[in-house]
């Protein structure tokens, strides 16, 4: 069994968005979209070609975009998919009348660039893989991760710190000692004002998967010092790993991967800056009150 392209995955997300009540987060989208194909382990847990994350979350990223486009789901600020009312109405649909209709508003975006010809052509594509003119083009995060990946160790944990504390961690230390075990530092969160805990943090500067060996040792490292972890990756996680995180009995550990570290750099501002357009309008109306 080969992982299913986007194309493929166009219903089984559908599905799975209205089995879930109508809206998920991407890891509840995917969960539930391998619990109803059931594939293979191999197939689940095969890495992406850049290494970051698995080729059957790249389809799904793939599959969301294209009922975005076509009108079926959206997606908030916070990463949450959910159905829109069109989409709430549609249980199933044809693949190829998507595929058409995402091409038509691409190429429709690409001719009304400046300097564009008449003679766009078909909007390339291959397996998984499309030249995306929309609004998901994300250059940025591609080089945002390999600035971060070029940062020395020390310096990409002093980075996951001010994250923290930008985040409302207080204490937050990087220890930065050998021989602990994984351990790079440790801070205290405070929920609401009121209740607080130790966590402790460790930093990969990964562009593979993580494995649950990791998580494992980890966890053991934790032991006896805080009942609460936080792994911080450049790179993604297998679902082994996601499964070690949460496993019943043990203590949890949140994971922070790719996608999130840097969209909470963008979010915090911390080496990534958002330009707005600033848009004028003349008021017409106003002049003819003088």
């Amino acid at each position: 069994m080969e992982v299913p392209t986007h194309l493929e995955l166009l219903n089984p997300a559908l599905v799975a968005l209205h089995k879930l009540g109508g809206s998920a987060s991407i890891e509840e989208l995917a969960e539930q979209v391998i619990e109803d194909l059931q594939p293979t382990d191999e197939v689940v847990a095969q890495a992406h070609s850049r290494g970051r994350g698995t080729e059957l979350e790249y389809q799904l990223a793939w599959a969301r975009t294209y009922l975005k486009k076509y009108g079926l789901i959206t997606n908030s600020s916070r990463g949450v998919w959910s159905l829109t009312s069109q989409g709430a109405n549609v249980n199933t649909v044809d693949p190829r009348e998507v595929q058409r209709a995402v091409n038509r508003l691409m190429r429709s975006a690409a001719e009304s660039l400046p300097g564009a010809t008449n003679n766009t052509g078909d909007i390339k594509e291959s397996r998984g893989q499309v030249e995306d003119a929309g609004d998901e083009t994300a250059a940025w995060r591609e080089e945002l991760l390999e600035t971060l990946l070029g940062m020395s160790p020390s310096a990409f944990e002093r980075l996951c710190q001010r994250l923290l504390r930008e985040s409302g961690f207080i204490e937050v230390e990087v220890t930065g000692r050998s021989g602990d075990e994984g351990i790079d530092g440790h801070g205290i969160i405070r929920v609401s004002g009121l209740i607080s805990f130790p966590v402790l943090f460790q930093c990969k500067r990964y562009r593979d998967n993580i494995g649950p060996s990791i998580v494992r040792d980890f966890r053991g490292a934790m032991v006896g010092r805080a009942d609460k972890g936080l792994l911080i990756t450049t790179g993604g996680f297998t679902r082994d790993a996601r499964v070690e995180a949460t496993r019943d009995g043990a203590p949890p550990i949140d994971l922070i991967g790719s996608d999130l570290l840097v969209e909470k750099l963008k979010e915090l501002g911390l080496g990534v800056r958002t330009r707005m357009v600033e848009a004028i309008e003349i008021d017409t109306e106003w002049f003819g009150t003088l």
